[in-house]
Parts: structure tokens; sequence; C-alpha cells
């Protein structure tokens, strides 16, 4: 039985170490070409596959791939683009099928949240019963942190170590002007159902009291006058006030505080900016000079301030998934194992898709302090280490330098093109 050719594509928000996970694949596939052939990538994410665009692997150098593991963002180029379910449009997922069979791909790589392990299980799951059976691996990665089943996701701690830096360092600039100037400031982190990135912004703080002085979680209702009483009190104590709030954070009934009213392609509630929201707030009922500021992409973004536990995780999770795919493994997930004991050290274990796909992993209850602004022992605890060690990108007169792949695809077999 000939060997089957490997199909890798990368999903939705991209991170700072996604690439990490890319070059982690792509040589260890070449490590296992006894069972591996050809690696494909898909340009643009499941697009690519859908389009019959695939990227030949093999023709970037060793150089190039190396140098994923310090290049940001989504190098094969990556899709916000959720496939229904198999009731509602089964031709997306033959079609699928089809560019795999005509291209003798016999693995599939999905590197995503937890949209894309949906996706995934389906692929191995409709594969086996069309009689073309695909080994379909998910590879985790979201700056979300949100999957379940594995201790934390590549692409968080980078985005953690980040967003802990830019609260330390907006924080001191704020108490040196807060005498004449800015009383309230105000960082807007991603996470729309989970406040794991929020709860990053603690890892700032050296002794009680320092800033961040207010986090806001989607898993804890916001309280005007709560909220308001303790900007107050804060600057009143401090002179000045600084807040890290979650993207997601809701009103007590679920109604977002910046919901927009519309819907993004996975058809999640698209929102419209809670820092500009609580700085008209402080602003109206408590007439504070405020500033405010969204990490937006630039979090997800900032290799060159890369977590080293993040990288090593994120390369090494792409690594497994193909190991795994190897040994004849199906419809499972590399997922990160922390061991117990003080010492920090993890491993890599197999998770199943049917518990991954479509389920959240929100902040415990324990890792939130009691009045709902912080974070307990136990949650700096779970934190601190995925922060931990840099690992700069080589720099070139002043900036970094990341890798631009040649990204040629491969002709196309198929006579039918996709209409989507």
């Amino acid at each position: 039985m000939s060997k089957k050719n490997a199909f890798y594509a990368q999903s939705g928000g991209v991170t700072a170490v996604i690439n990490a996970s890319a070059c982690g694949v792509i040589e260890a596939a070449r490590e296992n070409q006894d069972k591996i052939g050809k690696v494909y990538a898909g340009l643009n994410g499941i697009l690519g596959a859908l389009r019959e665009e695939l990227i030949d692997v093999s023709q970037e150098s060793l150089e190039d791939i190396a140098a994923l593991r310090h290049t940001p963002s989504g190098a094969f180029g990556s899709c916000r683009y959720k496939l229904k379910s198999l009731e509602e449009n089964r031709a997306e997922y033959e079609r699928l099928i089809e560019v795999f069979k005509a291209h003798d791909i016999g693995y599939f790589f999905y590197n995503g949240g937890g949209d894309s392990a949906d996706t995934c299980l389906k692929i191995s799951q409709l594969s086996e019963t069309m009689g073309y059976p695909i080994q379909a691996i998910h590879i985790p990665k979201t700056v979300d942190n949100d999957l379940p089943l594995t201790d934390n996701c590549p692409g968080f701690g980078s985005v953690a170590k980040y967003v802990a830096v830019s609260t330390k360092e907006a924080a001191m600039d704020v108490a040196s002007m807060c005498a004449t100037s800015t009383k309230v400031f105000i960082l807007e982190v991603m996470g729309r159902h989970a406040g794991w990135i929020a709860a990053a912004g603690a890892l700032a703080q050296e002794e009680e009291g320092d800033a961040p002085h207010i986090i806001l979680f989607p898993e804890v209702a916001f309280d005007k006058e709560k909220f308001l009483a303790k900007v107050q009190k804060t600057v009143d104590e401090k002179g000045y006030c600084v807040i890290v709030a979650s993207e997601g954070a809701q009103y007590e009934d679920g109604t977002f505080l910046a919901d927009a009213g519309t819907t993004d392609a996975f058809g999640h509630k698209q929102l419209g900016g809670v820092a500009p929201t609580l700085a008209n707030l402080i602003k109206s009922e408590l007439g504070l000079k405020y500033h405010w500021a969204l990490a937006d992409y630039l979090q997800r973004a900032a290799r060159h301030i890369a977590s080293a536990t993040d990288v090593e995780q994120a390369y090494a999770v792409g690594r497994a998934a193909v190991e795994m795919a190897a040994a004849g493994k199906n419809a499972i997930m590399p997922a990160i194992i922390r061991a117990e004991g003080e010492e920090y050290s993890w491993s890599i274990a197999e998770a199943p898709l049917s518990e991954v796909a479509n389920v959240e992993k929100f902040m415990p209850k324990d890792y939130i302090s009691e009045d709902g602004f912080g974070i307990t022992a136990a949650g700096r605890e779970y934190l601190l280490p995925l922060i931990q060690g840099e690992d700069y990108p080589p720099y070139k007169n002043g900036v970094p330098q990341y890798a631009k792949l040649k990204k040629q695809l491969i002709e196309k077999k198929l006579d039918t093109e996709f209409k989507g």
C-alpha cells in the first residue's frame, strides 16, 4: 500500500506561535517519510482545500521552514470559514474528500480552535463512510485558551506575556502623570466568553495594590455601581486606576457591554469595543480623565515578546500530531498535560475530538478573586509558568526578520470549482 500525502491548514485568528506548530508538522513529516509522502498546505486555511489551492511545502527551503518557528501570523494564510453541519451542507465535506482523494491525501492536520476541532472530527467520520478514510488530527491553537482537555492552548502564553508587560508599562506611564493628567487607563484585550487573557494582566503585579487594579472577566457579571465605586476608591487612594477589560465583559443577563448587533463568519457576536464603552461611563458618571487602548491584533502578533514556553509547546504539538498520525491514530488532538509538583513541567497526551469539539473551557471560580476584580493565588500559580522565558527572533537593522514563503501552488486535478 503506497504512503499517503498530508494536508495542513491554519484556521481562525492567528497567533505569534501558530507557525511554530506548522514547523513542527513539516519537520516531523520529513522524518516520517516511510509513512507520509508530501505535505501540502491549504492556501488561506480550509478554503485552500475547498478551492483546491494546495501549497507544495517541499518547494520551501529547509531554512525557511525552520524560520517559521520564530515567525508570527499564518504563514500559509488562515481564514474564518465555518463549515456548516453535515446535515446542512454535506456537499462541502464531500468536496473536501474529493480534493483529498484527487491528491492522494490521507492525513489531515487542522491547526485551530474549537470550530476547527469540530471540522476535523466530521472529516474523519464522513471520510470513513465514503470509503476513503482520512486520519484527521486537530492541532490546538487559540489565544483564548478555551479548549478543553489541554492544560493550556498554544498561542495563549505569548498573548498573556504581552498583556502582562503592556499593563505593567502603561501603568508606570499613568502613575507618573496622574497628578495633572490621566486618572484612569483601560486596556481592552481579547476573550469573548473566557477571561484567561484579561487574567494575565494581573501578572504585572509584583506587590499587593499594584496595577491592574480592576480586571473584568466574561465569567463575572458586570455590576455598574460596584465597578464605578471601585474606580473612584482606587483613584482616591492611589491617584490613578488601571483596568484590564475582556472584550466579552457582560451584564448578568448575558448581554455584552459592547454588543455591536452583528455576527461574524462563525456566528459569534461582533463586539464594538468595551474600552470606549467603559471610558464613556467613567467620564459621564465620575468625571475622570481617561485614556484607553485596544490590544487587538498587536497582542496576538507580538512574536518579538513571545513566551519561550509557548513557542516550545506550539512546536511540540505540531510534531506530536504527525507522530500520532504515523502511529495510526485518528480523530484526536495532542493535549498539553501539566505535571504535578512545584517545578513546572509538561508532556503531550491524546485527547479525543469527540470531547474537544464545541466545548469551551472557562476561568475556574477559584482563579477569580472574591470581589470579582482580580485573580487568586491559584490563578497566578496556573498562569505564571506559561509566560516564562524569552525566544527572540533574529534582528536586522533594528527589526525582527521573519520567514517569507514562496507558497507555490500545485496543479489542480479536478474539473469542478468550489462555489462558496
